[in-house]
């Protein structure tokens, strides 16, 4: 059975590109840390020690594009991005989840 096609990502510069890989990656990290999902410390410490490298990620990815002359992020364009790469599911994790 063949997945679903997704829909192409917005144009995005490089660094952009970067900034939103960078942030969902952390966001991921958040989910495995966020004490009202996870079951097992290890996991969490595993995570909390790569947040850190990628959070360093993040900023660099700001940085440069700040360096760039890329002063605006267009939320509209990111948000779509973010949309196609399951960001909404992998964002959910960082929240408390339902009574």
């Amino acid at each position: 059975m063949l997945l679903p096609e997704l829909p192409p990502l917005p144009a995005m510069t490089r660094a952009e590109a970067e900034f939103v890989d960078s942030y969902l990656e952390v966001v991921d990290l958040l989910g495995r840390i966020n004490p009202a999902r996870g079951t097992h410390t290890y996991t969490a410490l595993r995570a909390a020690q790569a947040l850190v490298g990628r959070a360093v990620a993040l900023k660099e990815a700001l940085t440069l594009m700040h360096i760039r002359g890329e002063s605006e992020v267009y939320a509209h364009t990111l948000t779509e991005a973010l949309r196609v790469l399951d960001g909404e599911r992998r964002a959910n994790r960082v929240t408390m989840p339902p009574v």
